[in-house]
């Protein structure tokens, strides 16, 4: 658990930052969202279905002013859903609840005349998934927590409206066979997920 304790860390220090300063660049405020998950496997017996899920939580960002660059951290209920499918075409569901702490660095394109209406950006950052759901089912075992890299790109609108989609690429296992049933031991799975969300900073 030090890996979050370091990452709430990160986050009191860009609060603690953030309000020192003036002009409105610390905002906050409850994001929502859609998730697509698919489970990227190291072995070919079996395969995986993107299913559909939703995210829920709150959103925090800093920008340092002048130069574009900022950051954003939050905190987010997230369920991801997974179908396996093996050779034979059999198929058993696997639907994992988290709360994960994606932490990005940013960068703000002003743009000329519509920049206080208009203000895209990208993003990319690492992300940390605690699971809060089952951790055993039929023959796998879901780790109990998961690191992720984000690759994303949003726009903000008016100030307030923060509209992003990105891409998570899962660095460590999300998943793994616990038995030597139907010779699936060895087999570890990593999510891959694409997340649409939206906030309202404050």
């Amino acid at each position: 658990m030090k890996q979050i304790k370091l990452i709430l860390a990160l986050f009191a220090i860009l609060m603690g930052a953030s309000a020192a300063q003036a002009g409105g660049l610390f905002k906050f405020g409850p994001k929502v969202g859609l998730t697509v998950n698919e489970m990227h496997f190291n072995n070919k017996l079996l395969d995986s279905d993107n299913k559909a899920g939703w995210t829920a939580g709150l959103m925090t960002e800093f920008r340092v002013p002048v130069i574009g660059i900022g950051a954003d951290l939050s905190a987010m209920y997230v369920r991801r859903n997974t179908r396996f499918l093996d050779q034979n075409g059999i198929s058993d569901k696997n639907n994992r609840d988290y709360i994960e702490i994606p932490l990005n660095i940013r960068y703000n394109f002003g743009l000329p005349v519509v920049g206080k209406v208009l203000t895209p950006y990208l993003a990319v950052g690492p992300s940390v998934s605690v699971l809060t759901s089952r951790k055993s089912f039929e023959d796998f075992r879901n780790k109990s927590v998961d690191w992720a890299l984000n690759f994303g790109i949003g726009v903000q609108l008016i100030n307030h409206i923060d509209v992003s989609a990105r891409y998570g690429l899962g660095l460590t296992k999300a998943v793994n066979a616990f038995t030597d049933m139907d010779g699936k031991a060895g087999i570890q799975g990593k999510n891959r997920y694409w997340t649409v969300s939206v906030a309202y900073l404050f």
